[in-house]
C-alpha cells in the first residue's frame, strides 16, 4: 500500500504537468515520439508528459522591415532601397517541419526578390509606379513562401534613394517639362485670342458703325479716370455724315419768301 501511494504521489504531479492553456493568438504544433501528431490550441489541452512535446507558434501578423540595399536598376541607375514586409503563420505544421528558421527564410526572400524586381524596372517606374511593384513583389513573396505555411499580406517599398547628381538631372527635367507647358498654354491663348480679334474685325467690316461705338464706349472709359486734359481724334467718316446730315436738313427746311415782311422784335 505505501508503494502505490509512492507511485501515485509521483505520478500524479507527472501527469497534471499535461495540462496546457494556450491563447487565442497560439498554436502548439505536437510531436509523439518525434513525429508529428497534431496542432493544437486555443484554449485547454492534454500533452501526454515524456512522450508528446510541443513548438508553439505565434498566428498574429508579423511586421520584418527590410533594412536599405543597394541595387541596380533595369537603366543602370543605382539606387538605395528599403521595405517593410507583413507575413503571418497561415500552416503551424509546415513552419515548423519544412523549414528550419522560417523568420530568417522570409525575410531573406523578400530582400532578395525586392533587389530582382527593381532590376527589371526602369527607374520611372520604380518611383512613379510603386503600387504595380508592390503588387508583383508580394505576389513573388507568398508564391515562395506558401510551401512554408508562410502567408504574405502586404509588401511596401518605403524609401529610394536615388544619387544627387540624378536628383539634379530629374529637376532639370522637371522645370523643363513646366516651362514647355507654360509655352503650350500660352500658345493657345494667343491663337483663341487671334481667333476672336479676327471675328470681331469681320463684325466691324460688316458694320463699320460698331468701329465708332467702339470709340465712343473707350472714350467714356477714359473720362472716367482724372485727366486734365483728353485729346479725341475724329475720324473723317463721323464728320462727312454729319455734313451730309446737315445739308440734307438744309434742303428740306422751307426757305423764307423774299416779299414776306419782317419779324417784329
Amino acid at each position: 500500500m505505501d508503494i502505490l501511494a509512492i507511485i501515485a504521489l509521483i505520478a500524479t504531479p507527472i501527469l497534471l504537468s499535461g495540462i496546457r492553456v494556450g491563447k487565442e493568438y497560439r498554436r502548439n504544433v505536437v510531436f509523439r515520439f518525434g513525429r508529428y501528431h497534431s496542432t493544437r490550441g486555443p484554449g485547454i489541452y492534454y500533452m501526454i508528459p515524456l512522450i508528446e512535446s510541443g513548438s508553439m507558434l505565434d498566428i498574429r501578423t508579423n511586421t520584418v522591415a527590410i533594412e536599405q540595399q543597394e541595387t541596380i536598376t533595369k537603366d543602370s541607375v543605382t539606387v538605395k532601397i528599403n521595405a517593410v514586409l507583413w507575413y503571418r503563420i497561415a500552416d503551424p505544421e509546415n513552419a515548423i517541419v519544412r523549414v528550419a528558421d522560417y523568420r530568417a527564410a522570409v525575410y531573406q526572400i523578400a530582400q532578395t526578390s525586392l533587389r530582382n524586381i527593381i532590376g527589371q524596372h526602369n527607374l520611372d517606374e520604380v518611383l512613379k509606379e510603386r503600387d504595380k511593384i508592390n503588387d508583383m513583389l508580394e505576389e513573388i513573396v507568398d508564391r515562395a513562401t506558401a510551401p512554408w505555411g508562410v502567408k504574405v499580406e502586404m509588401v511596401e517599398m518605403r524609401d529610394v534613394e536615388i544619387p544627387e547628381a540624378m536628383q539634379r538631372a530629374m529637376a532639370r527635367e522637371a522645370e523643363a517639362t513646366r516651362e514647355k507647358r507654360a509655352r503650350i498654354i500660352k500658345a493657345e491663348a494667343e491663337l483663341e485670342a487671334s481667333q476672336k480679334l479676327t471675328e470681331a474685325a469681320r463684325q466691324i467690316a460688316a458694320n463699320p458703325m460698331s468701329l465708332e461705338l467702339r470709340r465712343m464706349q473707350m472714350l467714356s472709359e477714359i473720362g472716367v479716370e482724372n485727366n486734365t486734359t483728353t485729346i479725341v481724334m475724329m475720324p473723317s467718316e463721323i464728320i462727312n455724315l454729319a455734313k451730309n446730315v446737315s445739308d440734307t436738313l438744309a434742303t428740306q427746311l422751307p426757305k423764307p419768301s423774299p416779299d414776306a415782311p419782317p419779324k417784329e422784335a
